[in-house]
């Protein structure tokens, strides 16, 4: 059915709003960048100082080689984590005081990263023991950190916004997951069998993940709606964002799992192979963790994305169609009755 004439539907009218909100809005800021930038920073020195208790605990019982390398992917997604966080504040500032320059934005972003990355690499240097090890993990985490601030660089601040806190939410949803895990390996059948230790592995793995990445779905959904409601207070002619940014945003967190574990196989190379040259087993291990991790971030991605999207169209109210009636009973009623009453 052809629409009536004079008739505008909701949809369109939400969508003539943001229009013409665009040229003359300013891009939406990220709030509470700062805090994240604590949180991220608290989560870095965290895994920074438990990885440098483990390489130096006497009473460990393997070598500081193995250790490292399992300790590297924690620190590395943490580096990632706090220097996109600590860029995105460093965004919010410069956009407040220069306005929308996306090149400065950019650079800025760049550049907070190396601040955090070079002070992430001397703290390491200072209180690691000196060897080739130590510079491996140093230089590592100063490119992740790097790498995370040019993430952060992006035109939209929320969406990066919500990747860091979904992010922040899974890195700390797999630490305490590790407490549950001794219990799921038994609910899974883990025997005496070297089979049921692998097929309760995978299944545990697999609810970790799924779990992971129901929770970064939801944080980046939530991030970003309290974002629009918090912008939209402040200046109502800036525009929503689309369900792009859903997805990217559900999506982040794993494609900063992916991205860590490129830069681990890259810039860590020389100490997995090391690691994995001390016997069988650690070269099985290494290559079952680094597919482990691969997985994971996969999962997370596709589950994050899909639960952000799926949260974000159940926020969808129905769209007027033009098969609605022009006028409601009551006014066709009157029309009627003008029509048949000649005194009228």
């Amino acid at each position: 059915m052809t629409k009536q004439p004079g008739r505008v539907t909701a949809a369109e009218s939400n969508e003539a709003a943001v229009d013409a909100a665009i040229p003359n809005g300013r891009p939406a800021p990220a709030p509470g960048a700062a805090v994240l930038a604590l949180l991220a920073l608290g989560w870095l020195t965290a895994m920074l100082w438990s990885t440098r208790e483990a390489i130096t605990s006497a009473s460990a019982g393997i070598t500081a080689i193995s250790l490292s390398a399992f300790a590297l992917p924690g620190v590395i997604s943490a580096a990632l984590v706090a220097g996109a966080a600590m860029a995105l504040a460093g965004g919010n500032l410069l956009a407040r005081r220069y306005g929308d320059w996306v090149t400065l934005r950019f650079v800025g972003a760049i550049g907070v990263g190396m601040v955090v990355g070079l002070a992430a690499a001397l703290a390491i240097n200072l209180t690691y023991f000196d060897t080739s090890i130590t510079n491996v993990i140093a230089g590592t985490t100063a490119a992740a950190a790097v790498i995370g601030g040019a993430i952060a660089g992006a035109r939209s601040a929320p969406t990066v916004g919500a990747v860091v806190t979904a992010a922040l939410g899974t890195l700390l949803f797999v630490v305490a997951f590790s407490q549950a895990r001794d219990p799921l390996f038994d609910l899974f059948g883990a025997g005496d069998s070297q089979e049921s230790m692998v097929n309760a592995a995978k299944w545990v793995s697999r609810t970790e993940s799924l779990v992971a990445g129901l929770l970064a779905g939801l944080l980046a959904f939530g991030y970003l709606t309290w974002a629009r409601r918090r912008v939209v207070r402040r200046d109502p002619a800036t525009p929503a964002p689309r369900w792009p940014a859903y997805l990217l945003a559900g999506a982040g967190p794993g494609l900063l799992l992916l991205v860590a574990e490129v830069i681990i196989r890259i810039g860590g190379r020389s100490l997995l192979d090391l690691a994995s040259a001390l016997s069988e087993a650690d070269a099985v291990a290494q290559t079952s963790l680094g597919t482990s991790r691969v997985d994971n971030g996969i999962w997370v991605l596709f589950v994050g994305a899909l639960t952000a999207l799926i949260a974000f169209g159940r926020t969808l109210g129905p769209a007027h169609t033009d098969d609605e009636p022009a006028d409601s009973p009551t006014d066709a009623g009157e029309v009627d009755a003008v029509e048949t009453d000649p005194a009228r």
